[in-house]
């Protein structure tokens, strides 16, 4: 039984891993109204293996369960080549996730082949489950089996989730892929819409009764998660000259806290945001009436963030911080939008907080961080957090939009700021947890490097151009926006001594 032990803890690793990273992290399954499909055979999948590892741990099949585990192997044989299909059907798999399901198959496949002849074995005895302990080993495996299960108990949670958010699809237009076709009426063209960001905002668009489309480098899953309201272009080429596009919200770009800061990191990093840029222009030329206006996002770290001036509150006019990365990444995103003024369309660059919501972002990882009291102050947790909600995010973009006041940056962060102390002291409480904790910046400093400047030195943004233009914010203090976001009403924060 070793062997088959072995090649079970393989695939038990590979699994997880491919759970985490990219049906979790990536793909964001769970978020996903069109992976209820997915989800449903991942669950039932996960549910199978759980008996599987459980039951090799401890006992011996013979007879009639001999048949039995095998009839639940042949099950989940056609589970994975349904969820292959599935995933075709709905989403672009990068090439690592192909790569590691073609391991799993591989791995599945020698386990197969091992257990057969122990299982014919088996089969020819009197039925009865003979228990049949492996020491060590039974409880590795029983733990595995823990796992795999609580993992299928989410999925089939989400699945129930999903099913009440998903709403009758719209008429498919002509192309299959939109509503209408798209040179029936002005639209709103949107990058970075399967973002969590971009996401929130297509739906609200769609809501209300806008047209939308989208540039996706995955159409298909695009199209998947969009819904068929939207019409999805792998590139801006497939729009014709004639589409009327009253706006461009660009929200597209890799992710900036992640992989370290390398010069290859860097480039890549430039080029996802200013290359689409670069492509809008060109989109904007070619169209007969350019788009009345551009919403570009970019980030308050265009200040810099430098801890002797941190405290510094920083309105649209403080400068930025030539030489930092943030800083300058930032700026080369505004500049390059801001050449969209020369075709006549007003421009906006707006220069987004922390946001905060449901389905992505740091929220979802950080509440549930403090709701095992977990939550860390970073460093002496002075420095500025600067934070908007979702809600506000969203409304600040079509604010941008529809007003044609609105020009220039826009500081997309909420009035009453805090410090990375009291955002974590707020968010602990909000799941009626204290913080206790603190982490010292120095080995922040030297893992990251000068990615570490996100989160040990913040930038006192202040949203002074909303704020004069009018704009009323529905979560301008950080309890109100925990506690709509918890579901809960936060015990009252109190200032820790946090342990080291």
């Amino acid at each position: 039984m070793t062997p088959l032990f072995l090649i079970l803890s393989v695939q038990a690793a590979m699994g997880a891993f491919d759970n985490l990273w990219h049906h979790e992290l990536h793909a964001r399954l769970p978020q996903r109204v069109s992976a209820r499909r997915e989800l449903a055979l991942h669950a039932a999948r996960e549910a199978i293996y759980g008996v599987i590892f459980l039951g090799l741990a401890w006992w011996q099949w013979h007879g009639a369960f001999a048949a039995v585990l095998a009839t639940l192997l042949l099950v989940e044989l056609v589970i994975t080549l349904a969820d292959f299909l599935e995933e075709d059907r709905t989403r672009h798999l990068p090439g690592f996730e192909r790569v590691l399901h073609t391991l799993l198959t591989i791995s599945y496949g020698l386990f197969l082949a091992l257990v057969g002849p122990v299982l014919w074995a088996w089969a020819q005895q009197p039925s009865a489950m003979l228990l049949t302990p492996h020491g060590p080993v039974s409880w590795l495996f029983t733990l595995f089996a823990v796992g795999v299960w609580a993992w299928s108990i989410r999925n089939a949670i989400a699945v129930v989730q999903l099913g009440r958010k998903a709403a009758p699809p719209a008429p498919a237009g002509p192309h299959g892929d939109g509503p209408t076709s798209p040179a029936t009426g002005p639209a709103t063209l949107v990058t970075g819409a399967t973002g969590f960001l971009g996401s929130a905002l297509v739906d609200d668009l769609v809501r209300t009764g806008q047209r939308v489309i989208v540039l996706s480098r995955d159409a298909l899953g695009a199209r998947a998660h969009l819904g068929a309201g939207v019409w999805v272009v792998d590139s801006l080429d497939a729009i014709p000259a004639e589409t009327p596009i009253d706006a461009v919200v660009h929200l597209a770009g890799a992710r900036v806290l992640g992989m370290p800061w390398t010069p290859a990191r860097r480039r890549s990093l430039l080029r996802s945001r200013v290359d689409t840029t670069t492509a809008l222009m060109a989109l904007m030329q070619r169209l007969q009436r350019p788009p009345r206006v551009l919403v570009s996002a970019s980030a308050v770290g265009y200040y810099g963030a430098t801890p002797h001036a941190s405290m510094e509150p920083r309105d649209e006019s403080a400068p930025p911080r030539p030489g930092e990365f943030q800083s300058d990444l930032c700026r080369a995103i505004e500049d390059e939008a801001q050449r969209a003024q020369a075709l006549g369309v007003r421009v906006v660059c707006l220069r987004l907080g922390v946001v905060l919501g449901h389905g992505g972002g740091a929220y979802p990882l950080q509440a549930l961080a403090a709701r095992f009291g977990l939550g860390a102050i970073l460093g002496r947790g002075q420095q500025p957090a600067p934070w908007i909600h979702i809600a506000d995010a969203v409304g600040l973009i079509r604010f941008g939009v529809a007003r044609d006041d609105v020009r220039g940056a826009v500081n997309a962060v909420a009035p009453q700021g805090v410090t990375q102390a009291q955002f974590v002291q707020e968010l602990a409480a909000s799941q009626g947890r204290r913080a206790r904790w603190s982490l010292p910046a120095w080995p922040l400093r030297a893992l990251l490097g000068e990615m570490s400047t996100l989160l040990l030195d913040g930038q006192n943004a202040v949203p002074r151009a909303a704020s004069m233009l009018g704009y009323r914010f529905v979560h301008p203090g950080l309890p109100g926006a925990l506690q709509a976001l918890s579901g809960r009403r936060p015990q009252r924060a109190r200032a820790q001594e946090p342990s080291r």
